[in-house]
């Protein structure tokens, strides 16, 4: 599959210069593709036309791993490729020059934090169990939740005939029969929260991923990525 990206984007991905920068660059006339002056504007297909800056040519790194968030839009399927032309999370991240994959899934109703990589070990260390990795969510149920429904939460309840681990649960706000909630499992079972919800009887009105372990959604606007800092990624592979 060909990869076509803006010219200023591709000098930043290649650890040229920033975006800003590059832009600088181009205006100067020092960034030539295939051998022609470049403007802004112009386009790069990764790995088949040739870059130079102020004659040295530029590669783009395919070994790279990636380390990407994602704040899921509700109404996208997790996954890469979809046969029935659903909106999938691969759009979002399309412009990404690698096979990146989602590490866990947030179902199509769910939104918030999620993770793409290239790096089977990084992934395989998010989700196994043995890792202990919380992942907390924010969940609007109706109606109001009770002292007993919260205990249930809490302590486990069993799921297709097995018990989920115990989880922790805040209630940040009561009002006109609705409730919000702070969740945080260890687990990753196909909607796991929507279904221990629903065994204590309430409904889901609403789920947003805001963490998974020390690293935070934070302020990424909907349907935006960036990559993970490096401080991230440390906090994650610990």
């Amino acid at each position: 599959m060909e990869i076509n990206v803006v010219l200023q984007k591709y000098l930043s991905m290649c650890e040229v210069a920033s975006r800003r920068k590059s832009q600088e660059l181009i205006t100067q006339g020092k960034v030539k593709i295939n051998g022609h002056v470049a403007e802004l504007g112009s386009r790069v297909t990764i790995g088949k036309d040739v870059v130079t800056v102020s004659g040295e040519k530029i590669c783009y790194d395919f070994e790279k791993k990636y380390y990407i968030m994602l704040n899921k839009p509700r109404g996208y399927i997790t996954t890469m490729n979809d046969e029935r032309g659903r909106k999938c999370t691969a759009d979002l991240v399309k412009d990404i020059p690698a096979r990146i994959f989602p590490v866990g899934r947030l179902d199509k109703d769910s939104e918030g934090l999620l993770i793409f990589t290239n790096d089977g070990d990084f992934a395989n260390k998010l989700i196994h169990p043995s890792h202990d990795i919380w992942k907390t969510y924010r969940v609007t149920v109706k109606p109001s939740i009770s002292e007993e429904q919260l205990t249930n939460l809490c302590i486990g309840l069993d799921i297709d005939g097995k018990p989920t681990v115990p989880a922790k649960v805040e209630v940040i706000l009561e009002e006109n029969e609705r409730a919000v909630l702070e969740i945080s499992i260890k687990e990753g079972r196909n909607r796991q929260i929507r279904k221990m919800c629903k065994i204590v009887g309430l409904e889901v009105v609403r789920l947003k991923r805001k963490s998974i372990g020390n690293v935070k959604l934070g302020m990424l606007g909907v349907g935006k990525w960036r990559n993970l800092t490096p401080e991230e990624i440390k906090l994650l592979n610990r």
